[in-house]
């Protein structure tokens, strides 16, 4: 990164099915590809804020790119990017991230897209041609969790699984917050330790350890509690604070500021002190954005000058450099806005245009793979 943007984290979980392929692809090259999907020379603050469409970006490439060579297996993936107090988390599938804040209050980064319990992604699946049922045994019985199908896999969205159709979309789910620089504690984990342990008991279970021992403590409650059923992984990560000055003196005669600044804990800004103003941070987590929708034309549109944002002819997913007037804008078809404009970027090239449709539903076949397996 350039022009005064620090060195950033990563942390990654990949929780693969039907083999290893996709997940290990998706760790050696999903950091990349969503870093070539953000401008050069962006300030700290733009850098930030270009993070969420990045990371859409990011995914579908590397979905795409995985499904070209032709292996079936997927991956859950849960992702996040720490740069100063701000933390982006991007997620598909069934793993999750939680955080802690310093203030004690627990907030959830991801989304769970477990058919089972996402109504609006089984609407999105029998919408663009797929089908959601449980497993069906013979002689009309049904057990086990909603699968779609072809395939029959548990999740809406994933990277990978290309045989069980492109409405499994590896579109993210993004939120970006910024903390407190009393900073706090992600857990990131697999979903065998949230079958068994809830954000509340995870967090306590660990109180006080080091970000390793804490891990280790959460899958040993886990598997403690119901034994070793599925993948049992979790990553802490403590986000501590800075050195800090030492506090300005307290103006005289003000003994009930302490009272008053816990009712108005909110608003720090209402202290009448300009020394604490100097010094003083937010002391909540502050909610910078947050967006899941499966639809490109939603992620990819922004509110900031398209000159920083992208370039007007590179592809805004696989970042192939197209002729004038060879991309198609990602806003192509739509009717839902007169104030977007079709010759308007992003825009996309045909390849990904195709993947764009194919993920709606709108290709005639609903998925240009034939699958053998079960």
């Amino acid at each position: 990164m350039r022009d005064g943007v620090a060195t950033f984290s990563v942390f990654g979980l990949f929780d693969g099915h039907n083999g290893s392929a996709a997940a290990i692809y998706t760790k050696e090259n999903l950091l990349n590809n969503v870093l070539s999907a953000i401008p050069a020379d962006l300030n700290r603050d733009e850098w930030v804020a270009a993070l969420p469409r990045a990371l859409v970006a990011g995914f579908v490439k590397t979905d795409k790119d995985f499904q070209e060579r032709a292996k079936t297996s997927g991956t859950t993936v849960t992702f996040v990017i720490i740069e100063g107090w701000v933390v982006t988390v991007a997620s598909v599938g069934d793993s999750r991230c939680v955080l802690e804040s310093a203030e004690g209050d627990i907030y959830y980064l991801s989304a769970d897209h477990r058919l089972e319990c996402n109504v609006e992604e089984r609407e999105r699946i029998t919408a663009s041609g797929g089908e959601v049922g449980r497993l069906n045994t013979g002689g009309g019985a049904q057990i086990g969790p909603l699968r779609c199908w072809p395939g029959g896999l548990c999740l809406s969205r994933s990277i990978g699984d290309m045989d069980v159709g492109e409405y499994i979309v590896p579109v993210p789910y993004v939120k970006q917050v910024k903390l407190s620089t009393a900073g706090g504690r992600l857990i990131i984990s697999s979903d065998g330790v949230w079958d068994v342990l809830s954000a509340e008991v995870a967090l306590e279970c660990c109180r006080g350890m080091p970000p390793d021992a804490a891990a280790a403590q959460i899958v040993k409650e886990a598997v403690q509690a119901k034994g070793l059923r599925d993948d049992t992984t979790c990553i802490v990560v403590d986000i501590l604070p800075l050195e800090k000055p030492p506090p300005p003196l307290p103006p005289p005669k003000k003994a009930v500021k302490g009272k008053l600044k816990a009712m108005f804990r909110k608003k720090p800004s209402e202290s009448s002190s300009h020394s604490d103003k100097e010094y003083m941070e937010p002391d909540a987590v502050e909610e910078l954005f947050e967006e899941g929708s499966a639809m490109l034309a939603e992620r990819f549109d922004t509110k900031y000058p398209l000159c920083n944002m992208f370039k007007l002819f590179m592809c805004a997913v696989c970042q192939l450099e197209m002729k004038p007037g060879e991309g198609i804008s990602i806003h192509a078809g739509r009717s839902d806005s007169v104030k977007l404009r079709p010759w308007d970027g992003p825009f996309l090239c045909t390849s990904c245009q195709e993947k764009k449709e194919a993920m709606e539903g709108k290709r005639p076949s609903g998925n240009r793979h034939d699958s053998d397996s079960d």
